[in-house]
């Protein structure tokens, strides 16, 4: 990956030195034209195409946006009812995440939308237990972190 970031930087200053303008303009032009001339060498390349990932981390930063938007809205739902009708709870989400950077990721997402928090992982390290502030259906929002942020972990990594 980093091999093909760097070539395509490359490509980009030698378009900036053909165009005879040095500018952050033609160096953006350069850099679209050295993605296109990657993305069609992809096949000749040993890794994937590494523009692929940098997709998929915009996914995962906008889910995150997303949900840190939908549980802020939640939690003022319940600050704002007068009576407290919640359910809290802990969880324990087992994960298919191998690295230790990507369940460290996976924990700091959940800890930083409001109403979660993760207290720990387990001694294997491939659950991971975390508090809710509302949990009405324990299955729901372990089948929930999995569809959204541990899938969209995977793709960045994979």
């Amino acid at each position: 990956m980093q091999f093909q970031i760097l070539i395509n930087i490359v490509i980009a200053f030698i378009w900036m030195l053909l165009q005879n303008n040095f500018s952050g303009v033609t160096f953006a032009i350069g850099y679209i034209v050295g993605l296109g001339m990657l993305w069609l060498m992809r096949r000749f390349l040993r890794e994937s195409f590494y523009f692929r990932r940098v997709i998929a981390f915009v996914k995962l930063l906008g889910l995150f946006i997303y949900k840190l938007i939908l549980a802020n809205y939640d939690v003022i739902k319940i600050i704002v009812k007068p009576k407290m009708d919640i359910q809290p709870g802990i969880i324990a989400v087992p994960t298919k995440l191998k690295s230790e950077w990507e369940k460290t990721l996976l924990a700091n997402l959940i800890s930083l939308t409001p109403g979660t928090l993760t207290m720990d992982f387990s001694e294997d390290g491939q659950t991971l237990f975390i508090h809710s502030i509302h949990v009405p259906d324990k299955e729901e929002a372990i089948r929930e972190i999995h569809e959204s942020f541990e899938r969209a972990i995977l793709e960045v990594t994979e």
